[in-house]
């Protein structure tokens, strides 16, 4: 466990299967750094935010690593573990 001050955030939609695989990997791979995974829906969000879905809506689910994204579709789960530890 580290003194991390890092982010995650899953970009995600309501019925997407490989959203919830990525969120189920992610929730305990985080929760070794003492980090909570975020979520946001993008079609949720497109009404504050209408640019958020048009950049990222059709490759979900996405990782955002301190607000940067960091993978998309599949978690790069070796890649994360070492950003998380710094």
């Amino acid at each position: 466990m580290s003194d991390s001050t890092h982010s995650v955030t899953l970009l995600t939609r309501n019925g997407c299967g490989l959203c919830q695989v990525a969120l189920d990997q992610l929730r305990p791979l985080c929760a070794e750094y003492g980090i909570e995974v975020g979520t946001i829906d993008v079609d949720v969000a497109a009404a504050s935010d209408p640019g958020l879905r048009a950049e990222y809506g059709d490759r979900l689910p996405v990782v955002l690593l301190d607000g940067r994204e960091h993978s998309y579709f599949d978690v790069d789960e070796p890649r994360l573990r070492a950003d998380l530890a710094r």
